[in-house]
């Protein structure tokens, strides 16, 4: 299991390696908005601990870490 820590409102949930960072996300009760849900739209872009920026729709908790952090912002377009 690893730990998810959603920013700014610090929200942490066990997740399991490989499940999407947007189901995560969703059984949390963090709203992260979609589009597309394919990674095309890139509407659901979150930003890592380290500044990678990734969509949550398409990526998944990545194995071997113990927690990972997820910093959400919000695209005034979308």
């Amino acid at each position: 299991m690893t730990k998810i820590c959603f920013l700014p409102d610090n929200v942490t949930v066990e997740a399991e390696p490989g499940e999407l960072l947007l189901d995560v996300a969703k059984r949390a009760g963090i709203s992260i908005p979609t589009g597309c849900l394919m990674g095309s739209c890139h509407a659901c872009e979150v930003e890592l601990e380290d500044g990678e920026i990734i969509c949550a729709c398409i990526s998944g908790v990545p194995s071997g870490k113990e927690q990972v952090t997820i910093n959400l912002y919000v695209d005034p377009v979308w």
